[in-house]
């Protein structure tokens, strides 16, 4: 096997990446602290081509040399908006018809293997999003109330949580998967 060289895999432009069909998935921030989980996810959101990327509270915003060092130029091709709050975002997102998971444990929530099952029963929202949470809190109670189901990962280990970016990740690709196999 011979690894592939970057001009042999074809990628988009910036410009062809913005005229590009979307994944109809819209990632929320939630006061997320760390300027390189939110460069990862801006790289995540690019790599399955998500609709947008909303940065809320205290998640800081392009342009910073830190969200650039992980993002490596996806905070320029991915469209991003910034909200006071993550309640801003999830309001405005329902008023569009999306409909909103929190990435949270909570009591009942759908386990992300039976999203399939769960995207399924639904009648044909404008699109999707999902909330993600701060490093330590999680997504705010009051955030969670707003959305209209929580995505849980089941952990099998001593640990209760996964890194941000990469919980962004896994439930993205779940997502993606799940949409393009329907």
């Amino acid at each position: 096997m011979r690894k592939l060289r970057t001009i042999e895999m074809k990628r988009l432009s910036v410009d062809e990446f913005k005229e590009a069909r979307k994944l109809p998935l819209v990632v929320v921030l939630d006061n997320v602290r760390s300027l390189h989980n939110v460069g990862s996810v801006f790289r995540t959101c690019d790599a399955f081509r998500v609709e947008a990327l909303h940065l809320c509270g205290i998640t800081a915003t392009p342009p910073m040399p830190e969200i650039h060092k992980t993002a490596l130029g996806a905070e320029d091709s991915v469209a991003w908006h910034y909200y006071a709050s993550a309640e801003q975002s999830v309001e405005e997102l329902h008023r569009q018809g999306y409909y909103v998971f929190a990435v949270e444990q909570v009591e009942h929530s759908t386990k992300l293997h039976h999203l399939a099952e769960k995207l399924s029963s639904l009648a044909g929202p404008a699109g999707y999003a999902i909330v993600l949470g701060n490093e330590v809190k999680g997504v705010q109670q009051s955030v969670v109330d707003q959305c209209d189901d929580c995505l849980e990962i089941t952990q099998y280990g001593t640990k209760h949580s996964m890194n941000v970016s990469v919980t962004a990740g896994v439930v993205i690709w779940e997502i993606f998967r799940t949409l393009h196999n329907a």
